[in-house]
């Protein structure tokens, strides 16, 4: 009489391939409808979070699988391995942002001059939704970051303005910050005004001489603080997760030097995970190779 050995089937198994799969492919897209759609940070993050809570539900049921197959030789090896790995992209990414969020200084705002740090053009704002943060960066939260990133200087080039201008321009697309604002190029390009008068010196000399007016009063209200500053405002996103940055950049010569202070600001939530010192950096290290041999101390 022959014996017919009828394997068992963990369905625990399959059960937790089908789980998996779907979180990675909520994962998948809501990853790129992020980086290359419509869906902004906060609904990325709920959804991202989502991918991973059905990822986690979705373990216990492949290692029963592998238990089973282990103990009895059960089916659904291949099925409860595959079911690891497609749980591993979505819990590993919140399991490294956890790491940051909780071992990184809670900051959303990085500057080289925390003393001064520049100003935006036109500060950018974004609806936070669930993710709320204060309004303004504290003097404690600037010494925080002072005591984190340590290494985290602005540069100075003995160099003319215009020169260091062009290295910034070049370092800003290098490291793929979009410019979209800009106030003070008429420091560094040129003086429009200066090639009227030499056309207007070829004129002739009218009849009436123009009636001179009395020059305004200068008023007191009138900001002077970045009389001599040149910014340059613009925005970037973290290569893969397409996390938005605001950034702005400030030139400011000083007798035979220019100084160059980048400051980078998360688009959203009280955490940049320390993506805005890895942008801060990046850019001064590709502004350093550009202006390579006008370092100043």
């Amino acid at each position: 009489m022959t014996v017919r050995f009828v394997r068992p089937v963990s369905h625990s198994a399959y059960l937790g391939r089908r789980l998996a799969l779907s979180a990675f492919l909520l994962f998948a897209i809501v990853v790129l409808a992020h980086r290359f759609g419509p869906l902004r940070e906060p609904d990325f993050l709920a959804l991202l979070f989502l991918s991973a809570a059905i990822a986690a539900a979705s373990l216990p049921f492949s290692l029963i699988g592998l238990a089973r197959l282990w103990q009895v030789g059960a089916e659904g090896g291949v099925a409860a391995t595959k079911g690891l790995i497609y749980a591993a992209l979505p819990i590993g990414t919140v399991a490294y942002g956890a790491l940051q969020y909780y071992t990184l200084p809670p900051l959303y705002d990085i500057s080289t001059d925390i003393g001064d740090p520049p100003s935006f053009i036109a500060e950018p704002h974004a609806p936070q939704q669930w993710l709320p943060r204060p309004a303004a960066v504290s003097a404690g939260e600037r010494r925080v970051q002072l005591s984190a990133y340590s290494g985290l200087t602005g540069r100075r080039y003995e160099g003319a303005l215009d020169r260091v201008y062009e290295g910034v321009r070049k370092a800003a697309v290098s490291a793929r910050i979009s410019i979209r604002r800009n106030q003070g190029l008429a420091l560094v390009e040129p003086d429009l005004s200066e090639r009227a008068g030499a056309k207007d010196d070829q004129a002739p000399v009218p009849d009436v001489a123009p009636v001179p007016m009395p020059r305004p009063e200068p008023s007191l209200d009138a900001d002077f603080g970045n009389v001599g500053d040149v910014l340059l405002q613009g925005e970037t996103r973290t290569l893969i997760a397409g996390l938005r940055f605001d950034v702005v950049i400030r030139l400011r010569e000083d007798a035979e030097t220019t100084s160059v202070d980048i400051r980078v600001v998360s688009r959203y939530g009280p955490h940049d995970l320390g993506f805005g010192e890895e942008i801060a950096e990046d850019f001064l290290d590709r502004l350093d190779t550009e202006l390579l041999g006008l370092a100043g101390g």
